[in-house]
């Protein structure tokens, strides 16, 4: 089985290397604990084995070990500066003494690692042809889009978004971003036009969850509601496009449930 005591030892003298104090490294950190949370609660409800269920949490523990780095290089988090994921495989397997013996002994379980983390933040998880590998790789998913609901409720909107609550509700959504929705499907960045846009991409993360007990946290949290509520729509349209999206998103979800 894997040490995760051990993991935890390796990730945290990593995070030595970094001012704890700076605040894009404190929310990463705060995030990253917060998804191996989710994970375990997942997991939890799956009722998974031991080793799924330590798997999953190395590499909940491990899946943004990149976004450090990207930090110390460009003080962004923006995908244009550094695509993390990727990053972080690399960081971990890029040598002919790859970092991740520092935090499990074992290769048995390298290949599923290294594809749950490369694919974690990509637009759609592709083609995997292992079962466990996809599995892993949905499930890590699933724990960061939870916990990015968390982020979506407690960041301030400025910090989200670039300008405030009333600037944000005064914007329009696009239709390509709107119909992108209605069809259920997430929003590629490239169609992201305004802040509303930017907005609804987040709602629309809800359409890349993959299994039912994460569908039941997220109603559980009533978390559709939440995040919607968040912003005054003052913009007529605006108002009108997002109650559509509230009653869809919430009626996809108990179909999923």
């Amino acid at each position: 089985m894997i040490d995760m005591k051990r993991a935890y030892t390796e990730f945290d003298h990593y995070l030595d290397g970094f001012d704890r104090n700076n605040e894009k490294i404190r929310l990463k950190i705060i995030h990253t604990n917060e998804v191996v949370h989710c994970v375990r609660e997942i997991a939890k409800r799956m009722n998974l084995s031991q080793e799924d269920r330590e798997l999953a949490e190395l590499i909940a523990l491990l899946h943004d070990i990149g976004r450090f780095e990207q930090v110390r290089r460009y003080d962004s988090f923006e995908p244009c500066t550094m695509d993390h994921a990727h990053f972080g495989v690399e960081l971990l397997f890029g040598t002919d003494d790859p970092w991740i013996r520092s935090f499990v002994a074992s290769d048995q379980w390298d290949e599923i690692i290294r594809e749950a983390i490369g694919r974690h933040s990509e637009y759609s998880v592709g083609f995997i042809e292992d079962e466990k590998t996809l599995f892993h790789a949905q499930l890590i998913r699933d724990a960061d889009k939870l916990d990015n609901c968390r982020v979506k409720l407690v960041d301030d909107i400025k910090v989200l978004l670039g300008i405030d609550v009333w600037e944000a509700g005064a914007q329009p959504v696009t239709d390509t971003v709107f119909q992108a929705c209605m069809d259920h499907r997430s929003v590629r960045s490239g169609d992201r036009i305004t802040k509303m846009d930017y907005w609804l991409s987040y709602i629309a993360y809800f359409f890349d969850i993959n299994f039912r007990e994460t569908f039941q946290i997220i109603k559980e949290n009533d978390f559709v509601n939440r995040i919607i509520d968040r912003i005054p729509y003052s913009n007529p349209d605006t108002r009108e496009k997002m109650e559509q999206i509230r009653q869809m998103v919430n009626d996809y979800i108990d179909v999923r449930i």
